[in-house]
């Protein structure tokens, strides 16, 4: 039978290693394989942190329909 998972707190060090690898861009699978811990927790910590985890939208520059239309 597998182990079940146990909860781990979140260490000042790994908030602050999420907090620049989201400000840097990184893909969520990509955060989580780097602090070992779920994709989803990864999610929603940056949720509770009020961070953008988004880098499709992130990367591109503002402009959009709107400025081709013209």
């Amino acid at each position: 039978m597998a182990r079940k998972k146990t909860r781990r707190a979140w260490l000042a060090a790994e908030v602050k290693a999420l907090r620049s690898a989201a400000k840097s861009i990184v893909p969520a699978g990509q955060i989580a394989r780097l602090l070992k811990r779920t994709e989803g927790a990864i999610r929603q910590k940056a949720l509770a942190l009020g961070l953008s985890l988004n880098s499709q939208r992130r990367g591109k520059k503002k402009g959009g329909r709107a400025a081709r239309k013209k």
